[in-house]
């Protein structure tokens, strides 16, 4: 059952399955919204597990993302067709997976969004992962700013475990991956494994 807690993250793209896991057994989770934009962590970016190993799938942003941009105000760049590039990646990563066939076709229309920013679009994806666990915790901006408390996080998560992966016969488990991998290999066996606490 979720207790009285509330994490608190920068705003990421298919979020780390740890962020996720912990966002599910708090009450809110709370995105860094006074923030400038900064190069690294999860904002633009996550992980997955290809046939040939951990795999990084960037959103491309416009200018102005190495000049200290307000996060809510950085632009997707839409000259190249990164949608398209994401969508095969993760059809290729994920599509023998025990529950792609399940949630596959609703999560990559998550990608195919017509949204003009990296908020914007973290957020609708954010909000379709925790409607397919019908999470009724809220993800809610920041009204002040963080800081270094940002991705701290103010719940214990719960702990994670290894579990069955596709490529696990090539690499054993792999930790770190994009809330993807936990969706696809495990699907509702998250709260039945102990990932999430109910």
């Amino acid at each position: 059952m979720p207790t009285s807690s509330h994490l608190v993250t920068t705003t990421a793209y298919f979020p780390p399955l740890e962020w996720f896991v912990a966002a599910l057994a708090s009450n809110e989770w709370r995105w860094e919204a006074k923030e400038n934009y900064q190069k690294g962590g999860w904002r633009n970016r996550c992980m997955i597990l290809s046939a040939n190993g951990p795999l990084r799938l960037s959103v491309p942003l416009l200018g102005g993302k190495h000049q200290q941009m307000p996060i809510q105000e950085v632009r997707i760049d839409r000259r190249t067709d990164w949608q398209r590039q994401h969508v095969q990646s993760i059809r290729s990563a994920y599509g023998r997976a025990p529950f792609f066939e399940h949630y596959g076709e609703e999560v990559l229309q998550l990608i195919d969004s017509d949204t003009d920013t990296l908020w914007e679009l973290n957020c609708k994806i954010a909000e379709g992962l925790l409607r397919l666990f019908g999470a009724s915790i809220e993800l809610l901006p920041t009204e002040v700013f963080r800081g270094g408390a940002a991705g701290a996080g103010y719940s214990t998560p719960p702990p994670l475990t290894s579990y069955p992966q596709v490529f696990a016969d090539r690499f054993g488990y792999v930790g770190g991956l994009s809330v993807l991998d936990g969706l696809f290999c495990l699907g509702p066996e998250l709260a039945v494994l102990g990932l999430v606490q109910k």
